[in-house]
């Protein structure tokens, strides 16, 4: 029996640390072409520094564009970790083990780039640091009414709550594979398995931690979103103006962090040939997950539309129309497809639920609910409620590229962070629960 129990043990991290070992050429080929187009962003950035934000497509009556669009998307995305993590985690869904680590690492890049976007978007970034409320000899402290003072205290908060938490079920792994590797790795997973040894009190003490944790992130996450729609909804301007807005956002980023879940699982479950362990059953019931979510988006976004349709006032119904039959029209219909009817029609049977419908639900999400962040932002601010001034806003080069540059490097950070620690957490395989 124990030596069936061993050769389990083996098999099982022979497959989960196998990507960890050397780098094909696929991998070379798409780390490199990730990183160049990230630093292809960065240097556009830095273009955008020197010439100012007139590069942007940036002016009246728009004075957010893309930049804030991207970082309510990403901000929407992170909820994948720590929310449907955190549920998994504090229920002890048996079916949580592959899922849990690659939804934590989503939400933790997801956060790093969308933090970055209201920087890049300020006019200049260098100060960013006045946001900070840090004693100083000009007795100047931040303005706490300000939208980006709220954004930086409910990313930071969040971000280090979140590094924590997919730090924590990693220790495990690290002491053993500190055992196993050699040079910088060796020293690197030792230094971050900090003593690990797997005494029974080590055990108590770090379930204890994670649940704690997961109960805390639970809290943040909705906390973090409801902020950023506070961002939109404290301004008295058309469709904007809302109650509905905290929790629209809130079931708006869940949504899309399902998504973002499924389609990181599979792709890592094809690269990493992990078919064994990431299964049609975390597909069905992601699915379920994610047709859900659909269901609710669509009620939020009746509600929305209805009110405002029924209300009738001039400068919301101008806003309302650029949506439905006007300018952005295209746009609303397509995200109505992506968010609603396809997932409807592949998720809400079991019989179509298959890995690869559920994917392609996962991908269509995706793309609907950037639109739905473009759709928030730019019609109403090309539409104001005093027409002060007129334009229509299209993105330049520089926005778009940035905007492709964060995709790049999202993918950047989970090639990365797959080389170095297992995308799935061993110790829950082969020891269970300890309690």
């Amino acid at each position: 029996m124990d030596t069936a129990v061993d050769t389990h043990t083996d098999n099982l991290r022979d497959t989960l640390w196998r990507p960890l070992a050397g780098a094909s050429r696929g991998y070379a080929l798409a780390l490199a072409v990730t990183f160049l187009l990230g630093a292809w962003g960065l240097a556009c950035w830095g273009y955008q520094i020197v010439r100012g934000i007139g590069v942007a497509g940036i002016r009246r009556p728009t004075m957010w564009g893309l930049y804030l669009v991207n970082f309510v998307f990403w901000i929407g995305i992170s909820h994948a970790g720590t929310l449907i993590s955190a549920i998994l985690r504090l229920t002890d869904a048996g079916w949580r083990k592959p899922v849990t680590r690659i939804a934590e690492a989503i939400t933790v890049f997801a956060l790093m780039i969308g933090a970055m976007f209201p920087i890049i978007h300020l006019g200049r970034p260098l100060v960013f640091f006045w946001l900070i409320p840090y004693p100083n000899s000009r007795l100047l402290w931040p303005n706490f009414r300000s939208p980006l003072l709220w954004d930086l205290t409910a990313i930071l908060t969040y971000l280090s709550g979140s590094i924590i938490y997919l730090y924590l079920p990693l220790i495990p792994d690290l002491a053993e594979l500190a055992q196993h590797a050699n040079g910088w790795r060796g020293r690197l997973y030792r230094l971050l398995s900090i003593g690990w040894t797997g005494s029974d009190r080590q055990w108590h003490a770090l379930e204890r931690a994670m649940h704690r944790m997961a109960g805390m992130i639970l809290a943040v996450a909705v906390s973090v979103h409801t902020v950023v729609a506070w961002d939109f909804a404290m301004a008295v301007a058309p469709l904007w103006h809302s109650t509905i807005f905290g929790p629209y956002f809130v079931a708006g980023a869940i949504f899309s962090g399902i998504a973002a879940l499924l389609v990181a699982m599979a792709i890592i479950r094809r690269l990493l040939h992990l078919e064994a362990y990431v299964l049609p059953v975390h597909f069905d019931n992601l699915g379920k997950l994610l047709f859900l979510m659909s269901l609710l988006w669509f009620y939020f976004t009746v509600s929305e539309n209805l009110t405002t349709w029924y209300g009738n006032s001039p400068a919301e119904m101008n806003v309302f129309g650029s949506r439905v039959r006007g300018p952005f029209a295209p746009y609303f219909w397509v995200m109505i497809f992506c968010n609603f009817v396809l997932p409807f029609l592949l998720l809400s049977s079991r019989r179509m639920r298959s890995v690869r419908n559920v994917t392609i639900a996962g991908v269509t999400v995706l793309i609907g609910m950037w639109l739905e962040r473009y759709l928030i932002i730019l019609p109403t601010l090309s539409y104001p409620r005093l027409a002060a001034a007129t334009g229509f806003y299209k993105p330049t080069w520089v926005e778009v590229s940035i905007t492709v540059s964060t995709f790049a490097a999202m993918a950047m950070f989970y090639l990365i962070f797959c080389k170095l620690f297992p995308a799935i957490a061993v110790w829950e395989y082969k020891h269970g629960s300890h309690r």
